[in-house]
């Protein structure tokens, strides 16, 4: 069983309600349908660069590959075991990009350190 994170590119002032109602129409198929957000596209280049998911390789933290990648989010589905290295990545890329990060094993939304002031 995999250990599953996302980032998501919302508007500014969005809340961890808006992250878990995003969260919910992807899981019924209902996507953004527009450009890629470049905070997205920004994260995906610099977690890939470290963590190579095309193609899968041996060692990677990925369970499934290619990550999931859409217009304003990213899914990844880690093995359990990874390196805390990848999340302490995961987590330090999706502050610098202005994403927010949600954790659906507790449904926790964590907004980048700037966006602080919305109720977790």
């Amino acid at each position: 069983m995999s250990f599953d994170l996302s980032v998501w590119a919302l508007p500014e002032g969005a809340t961890p309600a808006d992250v878990r109602a995003a969260v919910q129409r992807c899981r019924q198929g209902q996507h953004v349908d527009s450009y890629p957000d470049p905070r997205v596209v920004a994260f995906y280049r610099a977690i890939t660069a470290s963590y190579p998911d095309r193609p899968p390789r041996p060692g990677s933290p990925w369970e499934v590959a290619p990550l999931h990648a859409a217009a304003d989010h990213i899914l990844m589905c880690l093995f359990p075991s990874c390196e805390d290295q990848v999340l302490l990545d995961i987590e330090r890329l999706a502050a610098e990009n202005g994403l927010m990060l949600f954790d659906p094993q507790d449904g926790s939304v964590y907004p980048p350190p700037a966006r602080h002031s919305a109720t977790r």
